[in-house]
């Protein structure tokens, strides 16, 4: 039976709606950027994001339901489904109490989703070639402003964390290099940018720290030391070098970009291919805001290549933080459904 979902994402800082039918096919899909409103502040602020996902939901949502089916007509949609962790509290709440709210109003049930699972979902959509008995089991990286995750999955939904981070995400390690060196937020797609003005042997002119984790170092049951990764040093690293060598024009901002990038780049990619060293994976697939940069996208595309594992990234659109990923998901089967309507958010919900 191919479901046909209505999906609602406000766990950051994008107010989304979506329509997905099947899993793969986006009948609609619209997103309201809060970039401009959290600029000034060189980060998301909690507060601002809720009180403008509380002023844009109804109208997303609508505009969704209209893209879609040319009005809001709710018998057209299955179940509706909402993002309810992990996130910023008063962000989530929004878009879950909406979901929570379509679902009774409509009569529809009410699928509660994972947010970093849905980012791996994003690689399938727009591509209904992409079937379940092709992926998986999975190898995943789940990789974006608030999380890096490394994952294994022997199907839809049953994932497991090998390693992520124990301290900064790669996306945060980006925006915090960029306040640093003045290039303001957010600062992944400037020093991508800048690094491509670059070339490759001058890439790599800068020894940063590529994020490794002390063997000693307490982790949970499950994780392993070498697919965990810490960006804090690297961001410290960064600092220390700018105060000792102040860039004196845009090329030597140009180099410490560069630089920066391939730690955080090659921090990834190593483990990447630890991982699937490992394990014994029918895909690999890629999601989330930093899976956009262009430099990472070569590199675990090589290491794909060169362990003979076909790699998949979600298309730029749904990359980012979107709802057309929470829909899919949930119109694939996966998410929670008995008893969602009972369920609160959960900032921290893990893996």
């Amino acid at each position: 039976m191919s479901l046909t979902v209505l999906g609602i994402e406000t766990s950051c800082d994008e107010t989304a709606a979506a329509v997905v039918r099947g899993g793969s096919e986006v009948l609609s899909s619209v997103v309201y950027s809060q970039v401009p409103l959290h600029r000034p502040y060189g980060g998301v602020v909690p507060e601002i994001a809720s009180r403008s996902h509380i002023e844009k939901i109804r109208g997303i949502v609508e505009a969704a339901m209209t893209q879609a089916f040319g009005s809001c007509d709710w018998s057209r949609i299955d179940a509706v489904a909402a993002t309810y962790g992990p996130g910023l509290a008063p962000a989530l709440l929004v878009g879950w109490n909406a979901a929570k709210g379509i679902s009774i109003a409509a009569g529809k049930p009410l699928v509660a989703v994972h947010h970093m699972y849905a980012h791996l979902h994003a690689v399938r959509l727009g591509h209904p070639e992409l079937r379940e008995e092709a992926l998986y089991p999975q190898f995943g990286l789940a990789v974006s402003g608030g999380h890096t995750c490394f994952i294994a999955s022997d199907a839809p939904g049953s994932c497991r964390l090998l390693g992520q981070t124990i301290d900064d995400a790669a996306g945060e390690a980006f925006d915090k290099a960029a306040k640093c060196l003045g290039l303001g937020y957010p600062g992944g797609p400037v020093i991508d940018r800048l690094a491509r003005t670059l070339p490759p042997e001058e890439r790599r002119t800068i020894d940063f720290p590529l994020g490794r984790v002390s063997a000693d170092h307490p982790l949970p049951e499950g994780w392993q030391h070498d697919l965990c990764v810490s960006f804090s040093g690297l961001k410290t690293a960064l600092i220390t070098y700018v105060r000792k060598h102040p860039p004196r024009d845009e090329r030597d901002v140009a180099r410490i970009c560069s630089a920066y990038q391939e730690a955080i780049v090659e921090a990834l990619a190593l483990r990447a291919d630890l991982a699937l060293k490992r394990g014994r994976y029918r895909s690999f697939a890629v999601g989330g805001g930093v899976s956009l940069n262009g430099r990472l996208r070569e590199a675990l595309s090589g290491v794909a290549q060169a362990r003979g594992v076909p790699v998949y990234f979600a298309a730029p659109a749904y990359c980012g933080d979107n709802a057309a990923m929470i829909a899919g998901y949930a119109s694939a089967g996966g998410g929670i459904r008995e008893g969602a309507l009972a369920l609160d958010i959960d900032p921290s919900l893990p893996i």
